[in-house]
């Protein structure tokens, strides 16, 4: 086994494989990027390597200064985690010349399954079903178009050399084959350096099933069962389980076997993951009909391995240290067993209620569920994050902020536990996905097991824009911590033994009422609300005309129990500047509190200035000055966190300048360019 290892990646992979090291009383060297000087990794790791600039190209993707650092730490292997060098044959290369093992596949396997065209054709040769579709060398973009005619529509346009959703197109129609083959092969080369793709019939109602396979230098090749992944946006995974609700036993063994054989071809060592296209003719209702077809195979560990950890009670992550080391498997084939059921939710900072986009910002609060960290492969509820409370979300990497793994008896206990685990998380300075989370895995479709990759957009009436606060209980829940919070101010201020009764905020009056106004905004509409504290005692809260008397109380560990009029819930609130982020056990929303002297003078934002909704870079402008638009027509694409975005015209009009040209760096809320618009002419 080895003494020291060094780690070349970040965030949570990071911070999973110095836990296991640790365990094993082996040593870590962390390797980071200028954004990264202060984060996790850094701090989980015994020794740390400063490599270069924030962005990928200019530390994480440097192979050369990763493998410097390992020689000058005296590390004898390097674990690549996932993306980054993790599937790169020239790293894998590089790292056999400098002596050092690379803790992954020979470079052989790498580079066999790395295209997706070429390991298709090499699948096909060993008799594993492919699903139609052109996986040639020719990119003509013409050749492609009429292959895609020829197998028919809707086709999917996939990069050869990608993975993680990027560089992938649905097409439905012949006419929109060129415009998205262009973006799919822009995307491609800025994520993988190869623009080459290959085309495939879109597989209508699919499921994504993987099955998780390993190899020893030993000859020795087993499958730890499959996850079901299909869940997806954009092409890339929300929600992973294991085992796949449905698998019979046959279609399981069939498909393990499958992926141990294609592990084989290629003489695979370590970790691997072998990616299959799943069709249902029979419908959810028939599982026993599924059709299964070579989608992938992934060379190194995946995002979701937790979930089979989980079900299978193994540390993934120790058997590639020991299989690396040059020991045999752990365990063979008719050792390993299922045990319950296992689900993972990635929360990502982005906004789904607007496309998905990625969100920056500091992690203000970053509340977990009472779990554990990369202690036990089959704890109840664990997290995985590579971030704390402080960290900031960059845009430099992938929006992923942390994953929420639960395991149950059952699949419907799973659910349960996911749920309660997802309702307490509480993340402010950013927004994220964890409300989406709670409405999908609650969700028809997806607790009645009715899986396929359109599960979302089936779902969408349930899933996108969802209040389950309101707007009585948000401005309930701001009164009423502004009253706990200003009584404890108060109390701190009187700890010396006198009371100045005229210092009070507690609105007492000898006679009468006190009221108090307070100016909000709710989902982007304005409110007004007026607290009274009746001259008994009582308390009462009116919202837009509604009144309703209030109770609160002060609980432990920050929580408030709310009562205002038949409305009661047990909260959390959370203050970031004007915004109150309101936590109840059935969902979460904010309310703003507006500060009428903070905004003395301001003006709405000028008609026509169309600006960067995040930090990232210019790919192109679809428009020049003069040119005129129709609302939704799409003006400029972004680059940020690794995905591609359209700014669309919001409404009709001309542009009247371009303020950036393609390839700068832009920050968030900078003005790209400016629209004369129909209403401000």
């Amino acid at each position: 086994m080895f003494t020291k290892i060094l780690i070349a990646n970040r965030g949570e992979i990071a911070c999973r494989v110095a836990a296991t090291a640790r365990r094993l009383a082996i040593q870590t060297v962390a390797v980071y990027s200028d954004a990264d000087a202060g984060a996790k990794h850094v701090a989980a790791c015994d020794e740390a390597i400063h490599i270069g600039g924030s962005a990928p190209k200019d530390s994480y993707l440097r192979w050369e200064k990763i493998i410097a650092a390992a020689k000058a730490t005296g590390a004898q292997a390097i674990h690549p985690g996932y993306g980054f060098l993790s599937e790169n044959e020239e790293f894998a290369q590089a790292c056999a010349k400098a002596g050092l093992v690379f803790i992954g596949p020979p470079a052989s396997a790498i580079q066999a399954m790395g295209l997706k065209a070429e390991s298709k054709q090499l699948m096909e040769k060993a008799g594993v079903p492919l699903v139609p579709g052109y996986h040639g060398s020719d990119q003509d973009p013409a050749l492609l178009q009429r292959e895609a005619d020829a197998i028919g529509y809707p086709v999917l346009i996939k990069a050869s050399a990608g993975g993680g959703g990027k560089g992938m197109r649905a097409v439905d129609k012949a006419e929109d084959f060129a415009a998205a083959l262009a973006s799919c092969k822009r995307e491609a080369i800025n994520s993988f350096g190869d623009d080459a793709v290959l085309v495939e019939k879109y597989v209508l109602r699919p499921r994504h099933i993987e099955i998780q396979v390993f190899g020893d230098t030993h000859g020795n090749y087993v499958y730890l069962f499959e996850r079901d992944c299909s869940v997806q946006r954009r092409h890339q995974k929300v929600l992973e389980e294991a085992p796949a609700p449905g698998m019979t036993p046959e279609l399981r063994a069939r498909m393990g076997q499958a992926a141990v054989e294609a592990a084989r071809a290629v003489k695979y060592v370590g970790a691997g993951t072998v990616e299959f296209i799943v069709e249902q003719p029979g419908g959810y209702a028939h599982p026993e009909q599924m059709k299964f077809y070579f989608m992938e195979m992934n060379t190194r560990l995946q995002v979701e391995h937790p979930v089979t950890e989980a079900i299978t009670g193994q540390d993934l992550v120790e058997w590639q240290l020991r299989v690396a080391s040059g020991e045999p498997l752990p365990l063979q084939q008719d050792q390993l067993r299922i045990h319950g059921h296992a689900i993972e939710a990635r929360i990502c900072a982005e906004n789904p209620d607007n496309n998905f986009l990625p969100a920056t910002g500091t992690l203000h609060v970053y509340g977990l569920p009472m779990c554990t960290t990369f202690e036990r492969a089959d704890d109840a509820v664990r997290v995985d994050s590579g971030v704390r409370q402080g960290d900031s979300i960059s845009p430099f990497y992938d929006s992923m902020v942390a994953k929420l793994i639960v395991h149950g008896a059952t699949r419907e206990q799973a659910l349960a536990r996911m749920d309660t685990a997802l309702a307490q998380t509480h993340i402010v300075g950013l927004t994220t996905n964890v409300q989406f989370l709670r409405h999908v895995t609650t969700s028809a479709s997806f607790a009645q097991a009715q899986l396929d990759t359109a599960l979302i957009p089936r779902e969408s009436a349930v899933l996108f824009k969802q209040e389950k606060v309101g707007l009585q209980m948000a401005t309930a829940a701001m009164v009423a911590q502004t009253l706990v919070s200003e009584h404890d101010q108060a109390t701190k201020a009187d700890a010396g033994g006198w009371i100045d009764p005229w210092a009070q905020r507690d609105g007492w009056r000898s006679h009468g009422a006190s009221h108090r106004e307070f100016m909000l905004e709710f989902h982007g509409e304005p409110h007004t609300a007026v607290f009274t504290r009746l001259h008994g005692g009582g308390l009462q809260l009116t919202v837009d005309g509604n009144t309703e008397t209030l109770h609160y109380t002060a609980l432990s560990g920050g929580a408030l129990d709310v009562r205002y009029g038949d409305l009661r819930s047990t909260l959390h609130l959370y203050k970031n500047g004007e915004v109150a982020h309101v936590f109840t056990g059935h969902g979460a929303t904010q309310i703003v509190a507006i500060d009428a002297l903070a905004h003395a003078g301001e003006t709405h934002a000028e008609v026509g200035r169309l600006t960067a909704p995040m930090p990232g870079k210019v790919v192109s402008f679809a428009v020049k000055a003069g040119d005129v638009v129709k609302k939704g027509q799409a003006l400029a694409v972004m680059e940020a966190m690794k995905m591609e975005h359209t700014i669309a015209a919001p409404a009709d009009g001309t542009v009247a300048e371009l303020l950036f040209a393609p390839g700068d760096q832009v920050t968030e809320g900078a003005e790209l360019l400016k629209l004369t618009t129909v209403a401000a002419s």
